[in-house]
């Protein structure tokens, strides 16, 4: 069977090629530039959902290569207005280029993922059975017609495959602007810092957060209308290098004489101007065609991160194309319910998160004199809008919290609600209890069915997971409970399963009594509870799952590793693609 094609080879798209190859499906990744990546000001927070995926997936070095902060505060002028501790929930901020780096190294040694540079995609066709790509090689104008089962554009906010496509990218093309830049400097704090109307002139806001070895992300949001302040030094560089404007040297200058009582020595790593958008595409979804990551979102307001939910996608589209593929369905009519439940869920989270943005942008926006008393007087102080400004900067809550699926784990419409109001909120999956439909399960010490000992979220990503809780098994052998209570009855269960799916057990889960068996997808998220190892009831979640007990039929079996296609372009003869 063809494998399935990739366009864009950033952190998405390399995360999706990855976790496609856990499942055993090939895939190869086209992407248009060289395949270097240099140094930017660029980085990503990483959530405990994130990194985890980011391990079982082959970059498990996510959480030493990050910086780990120690807390969050929030200033004004000069008081501290607020102040999380982050020692028992660790918050890990890594280089994107890092990222990036260390994918790549995952990838070339996975024989399941082709990696090819210098491939612009210039034409998209589909039709029952597959997809036909034409690349053009910008270099020398070389083309060739790759053919693929299904396709997913990761290839950013300029996507030629969702304008291929047709698919409108409607939104605000400019929320808010920043100016960034990278410096290695010693500051007199170790925590990250939002600092708003600092005591210096000039700045309405500025953000500091530490990354690894010294180095920290300095941010400044700029008025409306306030011209770029940085100019590359190469003018052909996707991401401008050492500034020579004066403005941002000024800049720099000021913010770290704030902090610091006098002007420290400090390098001038990367800097750029950003302009964070909210978009969303139309839809995720066309045929055999997908959107993740940049091309199908933009929400990078109030520090939001758009690269973790590019990740949180390629999770979920993953487990989806990878059952469509071994079961030979997911065209335009076979195995639609199960591959629409990436759009319903995706879509509607990341809406969710928008409509939180265009809610609380009002009351969290700089403002100065009049303004800002009169806002204080009709909406609360500061201090109390401080933990929204803190969400979007620590991943957290509603504008960066794992997403739950409550409507339906596959096919509903998957909105998350917003919740009104000035106070910050959790996510909905903070919100609902362990054993409620669609969310994210917690990270539990689990057993495995010969009795090795491992981790809920380390098991992820493959098939899915039977987890029964059972108190007291820690303390007998392996050979003892395995052939005793539910569990020679829950491994035929498990086999007899419509989808692929592992035995676990662990002494207790939240809300979860004894004998009770949950059904788990490869993304982690929660089909159902059943209580004892009921077969008709396990078979109602594992088909819910799938989108319905006939999203899969009409195929053939799946063909061995060994005989599927190691995506050569369409019509190649031969192990060697050009």
């Amino acid at each position: 069977m063809d494998p399935v094609i990739v366009v864009g080879a950033g952190p998405v798209g390399l995360a999706l090629a990855l976790a496609l190859a856990r499942h055993e499906v090939p895939t190869v990744v086209l992407d248009e530039g060289s395949g270097l990546c240099p140094e930017s000001p660029r980085s990503v927070v990483l959530g405990a959902d994130t990194a985890a995926f980011l391990a079982r997936i082959g970059y498990p070095r996510a959480v030493a290569d990050a910086a780990r902060w120690d807390a969050f505060t929030v200033w004004r002028r000069r008081q501290e207005v607020l102040r999380i501790d982050l020692a028992d929930a660790p918050v890990l901020h890594l280089p994107q280029h890092r990222l990036q780096r260390g994918l790549q190294d995952a990838l070339s040694g996975t024989p399941l993922v082709r990696l090819v540079p210098l491939s612009r995609v210039t034409g998209l066709d589909q039709d029952r059975d597959g997809v036909s790509v034409l690349t053009r090689n910008p270099k020398d104008g070389t083309e060739t017609r790759w053919r693929g089962s299904h396709l997913v554009g990761c290839d950013g906010a300029r996507s030629a495959v969702r304008k291929l496509l047709k698919i409108r990218f409607p939104g605000r093309p400019a929320v808010d602007r920043s100016a960034v830049a990278t410096v290695r400097v010693d500051l007199p704090f170790t925590e990250a810092r939002l600092h708003r109307e600092p005591p210096w002139r000039g700045d309405r806001e500025a953000t500091a957060r530490p990354l690894p070895h010294g180095v920290w992300r300095l941010d400044w949001r700029l008025p409306p209308g306030r011209p770029a302040v940085t100019e590359p030094v190469d003018p052909h560089a996707t991401w401008p290098g050492i500034v020579t404007g004066d403005t941002l040297l000024t800049r720099v200058t000021a913010t770290l004489t704030g902090w610091c009582g006098e002007l420290p020595r400090f390098d001038l790593l990367a800097a750029a101007d950003h302009t964070a958008q909210q978009r969303l595409a139309a839809r995720f979804r066309s045929g055999r065609c997908f959107l993740a990551g940049d091309a199908a979102h933009l929400h990078g307001a109030l520090g939001m991160q758009n690269l973790t939910d590019g990740l949180r996608d390629a999770d979920n589209l993953a487990w989806r194309l990878a059952l469509a593929w071994h079961f030979r369905s997911g065209g335009p009519q076979p195995g639609g319910s199960l591959l629409d439940g990436y759009e319903a869920e995706r879509r509607g989270a990341v809406g969710a998160r928008l409509r939180a943005v265009d809610q609380s942008m009002p009351l969290l926006r700089p403002l100065r004199g009049w303004a800002q008393t009169r806002r204080s007087l009709f909406t609360g102080s500061f201090r109390k809008h401080a933990p929204l400004l803190a969400d979007g900067h620590l991943g957290t809550g509603r504008f960066g919290g794992a997403p739950a699926y409550p409507a339906a784990p596959s096919g509903g419409p998957g909105r998350v609600p917003v919740q009104r109001g000035t106070r910050s909120a959790t996510s909905l999956s903070e919100l609902l209890p362990a054993t409620a439909a669609g969310v994210l399960v917690p990270d539990l010490p689990v057993l495995a069915a010969d009795g090795t000992p491992d981790q809920l979220h380390a098991r992820l990503g493959a098939g899915f997971l039977l987890l029964l809780v059972a108190p007291g098994t820690a303390v007998w052998s392996a050979e003892h409970w395995l052939g005793a209570g539910l569990m020679p009855r829950l491994a035929e269960v498990a086999a007899a399963l419509p989808v692929p799916a592992e035995v676990l057990v662990t002494e207790a889960y939240p809300g979860a009594g004894p004998h009770t068996v949950l059904l788990i997808r490869p993304d982690g998220h929660l089909v159902g509870v059943t209580q004892g190892a009921d077969t008709e009831d396990l078979q109602a979640l594992a088909d819910r799952a799938r989108g319905g007990p006939a999203s899969l039929t009409g195929g053939t079996e799946p063909e061995p590793p060994a005989a599927r296609s190691a995506g050569r372009p369409a019509g190649a003869q031969g192990a060697d693609a050009p």
